[in-house]
């Protein structure tokens, strides 16, 4: 039995801790679970056997998002126990307006009258605008929609704007018709992934999650790693990164994983603030980390026209890097505080967890085999999803029943049927109630990206990059990554990135960075936005779980993943670490940002071989930002600074000096 918290197959649904916010009943209960379920199986059968269209598809996909979130998220606190009048009539008039694009697409001969818009196609497409800002809001906050408010008043106002920014301006009907009867809009590129990669990968997500598949990973994560030195916090970063690998939130994955870790922390002697620091960086790093990265690979790949394959595969060494970062800063923590790790009678046995539960990998190993061999992303899910119904959902739903009654017992088979059943629907359900989130901040950024193409701004932009940085590519990274944080603030992960890859990479891209080098470095800064003052959204919810200070846990979170700083000017500067060149090369910068990366975090920390002084501390820091910049010598230089600290401490020690005391 898993010892977090156990995976449930019980006669009954998941209840109100599984829901995004309204608690819903009766019959309003019985239609959000019909549709929940309906359009997960819907999106599983696109999975295998392929869509009906673009348009018809990510009609039906925006039309299922629309009625779950206006029956599951309230518009306001008062009406979390009830659906309100308002939101029915918002159903009556959302769900015609979503659907109308289908249906004119079919029967309404919309691609015949491009350019000629009917009033019917004005007025669905006002009210879809406003419906879709409206459950953005809902379901991620204000700022996404107040973002997707002002693109669209830049593109009505644009001849007021100052300077480079000005535009001719464009009426209610050209903006309309463009960010709803074209794919340059609200069902553009980012709801095409969302209605395709993205939200199959959730469904199989829920079901790994709903099952316990996910609960076991977490334990043989604690198992393998509690024993080291700062075992919890390692196990922290194993799971969460893993874990938000697959649900691509860092707010869910550290509510959940976080519930369990954080305390594990606290106990083994890390102060509250820093053990919910380590949860929100790795839960925020788990979207850069492959196959998955939280849907981020599968918009890159529509975005860029770079295969999907190829992303995961040049994204794998900088998260790897990443991790080694957070992790090398866990244990440099726990050895300056002299913190052992877990006594191992109290950690699961991880050789007797791979005994009893290795069939749970077999859906993940098909995963990663098909995406390798080139199958499409969309087939590998739908394989991993059947297989994890396979070897997971019967044991979920036998595990209360196991010795109740005798084998073979015709009430214990219709029961445990019943129970595989719930398992399932309860994985569709949750499944689409993820889903939400990300297809309604992709709605919107649809509109972002369609005004951004209806009024030049990505070309206006990247001028105004190019022009601050005086063409100096170092100046020009710092621009973007500062713009990257602060778009990404307060916004999920699929929004920020689609905005910054409409304004950002095209700057990066025109000074000679590698497109899909250009395209990580926005997405690795968009997401630890998640974590960095002042809205961190990540770090708020770990920082309630720790009760402890968010501002001081955003600070020690930033100090945590200064790696995440470190490693998209890595990659910008020498691209072998996405195995782009010569294979000597790529190894020459894989060792060389391995040492950097630890030295940075010993640096941070406080702790290398022995605890240092505020002068070893800076060479470290500055040893490993020497290693950024491309060529022999300062790689040289960077290397020789790290190993002069690490040979004094190494020397204090071995003479029995006393180490020095560390400057925190």
């Amino acid at each position: 039995m898993s010892t977090t918290t156990e995976a449930k197959a019980t006669d009954g649904l998941t209840d109100a801790d599984e829901k995004p916010g309204r608690t819903l009943r009766g019959n309003t209960r019985v239609l959000a679970l019909a549709v929940a379920v309906l359009a997960g199986l819907y999106h599983i059968a696109i999975a295998g056997f392929g869509t009906p269209g673009a348009f018809i598809n990510r009609s039906i996909h925006l039309t299922a998002v629309v009625i779950l979130a206006l029956l599951y998220f309230p518009a306001r606190d008062a009406d979390a126990d009830r659906v309100p009048w308002y939101d029915w009539l918002l159903l009556a008039v959302g769900v015609p307006s979503t659907l109308y694009i289908a249906y004119a697409v079919r029967y309404g001969g919309l691609a015949q009258r491009s350019g000629s818009p009917l009033p019917q196609d004005l007025l669905f497409g006002a009210i879809a605008i406003l419906v879709v800002l409206e459950i953005t809001r809902r379901a991620t906050g204000r700022a996404l929609p107040i973002i997707g408010l002002a693109f669209l008043a830049y593109a009505y106002y644009g001849r007021l704007m100052p300077g480079p920014l000005i535009h001719r301006g464009y009426d209610i009907d050209r903006i309309i018709a463009h960010t709803y009867l074209t794919t340059e809009g609200i069902f553009g590129i980012p709801l095409g992934v969302s209605a395709t990669f993205v939200v199959v990968f959730i469904i199989l997500g829920a079901f790994l999650e709903v099952t316990g598949v996910g609960d076991w990973f977490i334990d043989l994560a604690y198992g393998a790693t509690g024993r080291s030195t700062g075992g919890p916090a390692k196990t922290s970063v194993l799971a969460s990164g893993f874990m938000a690998s697959l649900n691509g939130s860092a707010v869910a994955n550290a509510a959940t994983t976080g519930a369990f870790t954080i305390p594990l922390m606290k106990r083994s002697g890390f102060e509250d603030r820093y053990a919910a620091a380590v949860e929100s960086a790795a839960s925020s790093g788990g979207q850069i980390m492959p196959p998955v990265m939280g849907a981020g690979a599968f918009i890159m790949s529509a975005w860029t026209g770079i295969s999907y394959v190829t992303i995961i595969a040049a994204a794998a060494i900088p998260a790897l890097l990443y991790f080694l970062g957070v992790g090398a800063a866990v244990h440099f923590r726990a050895k300056q505080q002299g913190l052992e790790g877990v006594d191992p009678n109290e950690l699961p046995n991880p050789w007797a967890l791979l005994r009893t539960g290795a069939h749970f990998t077999i859906p993940l190993i098909a995963l990663v085999w098909m995406l390798v061999a080139g199958y499409s992303a969309m087939l590998a899910a739908f394989v991993a999803i059947l297989l994890t119904v396979v070897v997971a959902v019967p044991l979920s739903a036998a595990r209360e029943f196991v010795g109740a009654v005798p084998q073979g017992d015709f009430d214990t088979i219709t029961r445990l049927a019943r129970a595989a059943g719930v398992t399932t629907v309860n994985a569709l359900d949750r499944g689409m109630r993820m889903t939400i989130v990300v297809a309604a901040a992709c709605a919107t950024a649809g509109l972002v990206v369609g005004v951004v193409t209806l009024t030049g701004l990505g070309l206006k932009f990247s001028s105004l990059i190019t022009t601050a940085s005086g063409g100096i590519l170092i100046v020009a990274l710092v621009l973007t990554m500062i713009t990257s944080i602060v778009l990404g603030m307060g916004l999920p992960t699929t929004a920020a990135y689609v905005v910054l890859a409409a304004l950002g990479a095209p700057a990066l891209t025109a000074l000679g960075v590698e497109l899909l080098a250009a395209h990580l470095f926005i997405f690795y800064f968009g997401i630890i936005s998640a974590i960095t003052p002042p809205i961190m959204l990540a770090v708020f919810t770990t920082s309630s779980i720790a009760e402890s200070d968010p501002w001081k846990t955003g600070f020690t979170a930033v100090n945590l993943a200064a790696a995440g700083f470190l490693v998209p000017y890595l990659f910008v500067l020498g691209p072998e670490l996405l195995l782009i060149g010569e294979t000597t090369a790529i190894v020459t910068g894989v060792v060389t940002a391995i040492i950097g990366v630890v030295a940075l975090s010993a640096g941070t920390q406080g702790y290398f071989y022995a605890p240092t002084h505020l002068i070893e501390r800076v060479a470290l820091v500055a040893g490993a930002v020497a290693l950024i910049y491309p060529g022999t010598t300062a790689d040289l230089v960077g290397l020789a600074v790290i190993a002069v600290v690490f040979l004094r401490q190494y020397v204090t020690v071995r003479r029995g000096a006393t180490p020095a005391t560390p400057a925190n």
